[in-house]
């Protein structure tokens, strides 16, 4: 009996990694993988969508309104997607708003606890929406105690006429 060499043995084994099937992703999977992967897309910004059929609807609020352009246009694209409708709502133009989105970031990502858990991340946990002096919470967080903090991180933030406080605790 003639025996391969080893290295022919392994190279008869080896799949190119373009020939591989992936799982297909669902198409709720797709959207978001699109939505969160927008260039311009951050924590001062919060998107949501409902698949219903082959119409994906967008919703949320934008500081750019290219942003929600970029997001109708990259669902528009996805295979399976016959119809986008665009409610997603571009807040508006606002010096104030801007420092105190600035000064909330500052707020909760400085927490200790907070910013090992939820600071330097490509998609943040906590997103903050500030429109018209009004700061609403966005996200998930891991527990109770780390919605309380950013709340209160939030709560205690200068010029800030009320605080919202929609974060969900992961399950």
């Amino acid at each position: 009996m003639k025996r391969l060499p080893l290295l022919l043995m392994t190279a008869a084994l080896m799949v190119p990694i373009g020939l591989v099937a992936k799982p297909a992703k669902t198409l709720p999977e797709e959207v978001q993988h699109k939505l969160a992967t927008l260039p311009y897309y951050n924590l001062f910004d919060e998107l949501a969508f409902k698949v219903d059929g082959t119409t994906v609807t967008l919703t949320g609020q934008v500081t750019r309104p290219v942003l929600k352009d970029d997001a109708a246009y990259a669902v528009k694209h996805i295979e399976g997607v016959t119809g986008v409708v665009n409610n997603i709502e571009v807040l508006p133009l606002s010096p104030t708003d801007d420092q105190l989105r600035l000064a909330t970031y500052r707020a909760i990502y400085s927490a200790p606890g907070l910013a090992d858990r939820y600071g330097f991340q490509a998609s943040p946990a906590i997103h903050i929406i500030v429109k018209n002096g009004v700061v609403k919470l966005e996200g998930v967080v891991a527990n109770q105690m780390d919605r309380q903090i950013a709340f209160m991180r939030a709560n205690g933030v200068f010029g800030a006429f009320q605080v919202v406080n929609e974060l969900q605790v992961a399950s």
